[in-house]
Parts: structure tokens; sequence; C-alpha cells
């Protein structure tokens, strides 16, 4: 009975296929331009965000598994660590970032693995892509200062709220995860706390200059950072191959061979940094893989990661491109319906604003000039707040990645926490 049982489930789902093949709406002018916005994304995300964003968020979350000990995650971020030290510094790290809602996700499961407790990695996974310092100007520069102060506030208490829900509803697989921590040795580190802070300083400086988004005026600080962020780029990825020479015993020679291709294409190229960028990931990849003790550990850990993320990352994007297309551009979903349903400032019209935001993909800093149209084709500033909360932190790709870190209980409420928080608070918001 039970075989039949199978046969019949393995009978349905071939069943279902068929019929979806049988009345797929090939040559509906809406389906096929859903299908072409769902390739003009993936294309975009590619170019745009696997090298510069991915990359170095894979090399940094592999590097937490091998050269960081569980006792200092522990110490800091673990179960047991003081409160007001493990969140302030989940959050403060995550804004320091500022990262969109993919690329923090390597570095989410990094150190959730390594024995950071739920809240603590919950508030990170949140703070990384929401807390963005230059996000939070652009928003009060453009949407005016109230929505911006609002934002800022409504970020950085969602990430410490988030945090502690997260920690109190989990309570009980907290406690036995933090009794099982606790049996583990003391890990005696191979080299001081400074060496390590500065190595993955160098990193995170990379991921973060790398990817300085153009202000919108062309002078002043950010602008001058901007027009400056490949050569202070170049600064962090120098400081980077000397750490690894003199600290982490990398032969010299084959940091030479790694980088001289790099450098030489960004002399003879210098409008197209990024083919630099490449030749020095490939090089320096190709080494380390190579090496039999840590550094190799180190490419281990990090291939990883990328075998684990970025297949659901891009089949995300994907779906997410056939559902509601391009900035812009309309998928399945027409775009009418979103703009119709954000109207006001009902607390259905802040959900709709929370809930698409959430299943939406925004890149760093893109949330802003959307949302400023969204507001000129009639949006309340209750349901803008809403959905500048729930939408940077949240994507459809971001949500199957941390469903495979720690499953679909925990991805379910945290997904819920946002949504409901941000619906609150744009409700609130908008209703002053």
């Amino acid at each position: 009975m039970i075989e039949w049982r199978e046969e019949w489930k393995k009978l349905a789902w071939i069943a279902a296929i068929f019929l979806a093949c049988f009345y797929l709406p090939v040559g509906s002018p809406r389906f096929d331009n859903a299908l072409l916005e769902a390739f003009y994304l993936v294309k975009w995300y590619a170019q745009e965000h696997v090298l510069l964003c991915l990359v170095p968020a894979f090399f940094i979350a592999g590097a937490i598994g091998v050269f960081v000990s569980q006792a200092s995650v522990m110490r800091y971020l673990g179960p047991k660590a003081n409160k007001v030290l493990a969140y302030g510094v989940a959050s403060c790290s995550g804004s320091i970032l500022a990262v969109c809602s993919c690329t923090i996700l390597p570095l989410f499961a990094g150190i959730y693995r390594m024995g950071a407790g739920l809240g603590p990695a919950s508030a990170f996974l949140y703070s990384g892509p929401a807390i963005n310092i230059l996000a939070i100007i652009l928003t009060a520069r453009i949407l005016g200062p109230e929505l911006g102060i609002a934002r800022a506030v409504g970020a950085i208490a969602f990430s410490v709220v988030i945090g502690l829900a997260m920690h109190f509803i989990f309570r009980k697989e907290e406690k036995a995860k933090c009794a099982a921590m606790a049996e583990l040795p003391d890990e005696k580190p191979a080299r001081p706390l400074w060496q390590t802070a500065l190595y993955f300083a160098t990193m995170v400086g990379i991921l973060v200059f790398a990817n300085w988004g153009r202000p919108d005026e062309a002078q002043g600080f950010w602008h001058m950072i901007y027009a400056a962020k490949w050569t202070i780029t170049s600064f962090f990825a120098v400081a980077l191959g000397l750490i690894l020479v003199v600290w982490f015993k990398m032969s010299a020679g084959k940091m030479a061979v790694a980088a001289a291709p790099a450098v030489a294409l960004g002399i003879a190229f210098p409008q197209e940094p990024s083919m630099a960028f490449t030749v020095a990931v490939v090089g320096l990849s190709f080494f380390i893989s190579r090496d039999e003790d840590e550094l190799g550990q180190w490419f281990k850990s990090s291939w990883d990661f990328a075998k684990q993320i970025l297949p659901l990352l891009l089949f995300g994007v994907l779906i997410a491109g056939v559902l509601l297309g391009r900035p812009g551009y309309e998928g399945l979903i027409p775009s009418e319906w979103v703009s119709r349903a954000l109207g006001g400032n009902s607390l259905l019209a802040n959900f709709a604003a929370s809930f698409a935001g959430a299943f939406m993909y925004f890149a760093t800093l893109t949330e802003v000039p959307i949302v400023q149209g969204l507001i000129g084709s009639g949006m309340g500033k209750g349901p803008a707040l809403a959905l500048l909360l729930a939408g940077p932190a949240l994507s459809l790709p971001n949500m199957l990645v941390i469903r495979s870190v720690m499953g679909t209980r925990k991805t379910v409420v945290f997904v819920c926490l946002v949504v409901v928080l941000a619906t609150i608070s744009g409700w609130l918001f908008g209703a002053l």
C-alpha cells in the first residue's frame, strides 16, 4: 500500500508538470515579456553583483570559518554573550558593510555556522542591507528628512527587535545549541587578534569600496570617494597581499605572479577596472587552492559557500524577474496592481507595500528612486516607509538561501517579523 502511495505521488507530479507544459502560455505577450525580463534581470545581476559583491563576500565568509575561532564567535555573538554587546556588534558590523540582501548572506551563514546565537545572527542579517548609511542619507535628501529619519530609526530598532524575537521564539533550540557549544574545547588562535582583524578589514574594504555607488551630485565628499573608489580598493588589495605574504606565509613569488596580470590590465584598461579585479581573484584563487595548509582551507570554505548559495540566488533572481520584472519594467504581475494597492495609508496598503518589497530584489540604493516613482504615482508615505524597511532587507533569492542555512520554520518567522513590523511602522508613520 505504501509503495502504491509513492507511485501515485510520482504520477501526480508527472501529470502536473505535463499539464503545465501543455498549457504553457507561450505566445502571450505578457508571458513572453516576463521570460525576457527574467533573463535581463539575471544578466544584470551577474554583471553587477556576482563578481564585485558576492565573490568578496564568499572569501570573507570562508575566512570566518577558518580563521575565526568558535570561542571568539561565542564570546561576542553566542547565545550566552552579553545581550547589549552581542546586538551592538551585530547591528554595527552589518551597517558598516552597506550591502544588498544577497551579499549579506554568505557572511550571515559564516557567523551562524560558527556558533553565533540566532538572535544576533538575525540582527546582523537584517542590519546589513537595511541600515545602509548612504541609502538613509539618499532617502532624506530625495524623499524628505522625515522619511529619512523614520527609516534610520526604524531599521536600527528592527535589527534589535527582530533579533530578540527570534531568540525568544526559538529559545529551546538556542539552549540546546548553547549546551552543545559549551562542550567544545577552546581553540588557541594561530595569530594575534589584531592581525586577524586587519586581515578581515582589508577584505571588507575591498567589498565596500569596489561597490561604492555613484552619488546624485557630481561634487562633495561622497563623489570624491566615488571618484577614487578603485584607487582605494587597490590600496586594500595591496594590503591584503602583503598580509597574506607576511602573516599567512604565502609565497611572495606566487603573490607576484597572481598580481602582475591584474596590475598590467589596470594600467592598460583603466576604464575597465572589473577586468583587473577578475584576474586578481582568479590568480589568488589558483594559488591558495593548491595550498595544503590554512590558505587551502580558506579557499575550500569559500568554495563551499559559493556552491550552496550562488545557484539558489540565481534561481531566485530568475523567478523574481518572471513575476515582477526589472525596476521600471513589468513581469507577470502588472505594475499598476502594485501602484493601486499602495495608495493611501490603510493597514492593507502598508501590508501590500511590505509584502511586495519583501519579494522584490533591490540592489543597494535603487530602492530610493523606485519609491520616489511610486510616490509620484500616488503611493502614501506610510507604505513608502514600509517598503523601505522591508524591501532592502529581503528578497525572494534571499529567502531561498536563508532557508538553506537555518531551515524553513526560522525563515518563515524571520520574514513574517520583517513584514509585520514594517507594516505597523508604516501605518503609524502615515497616521502621524
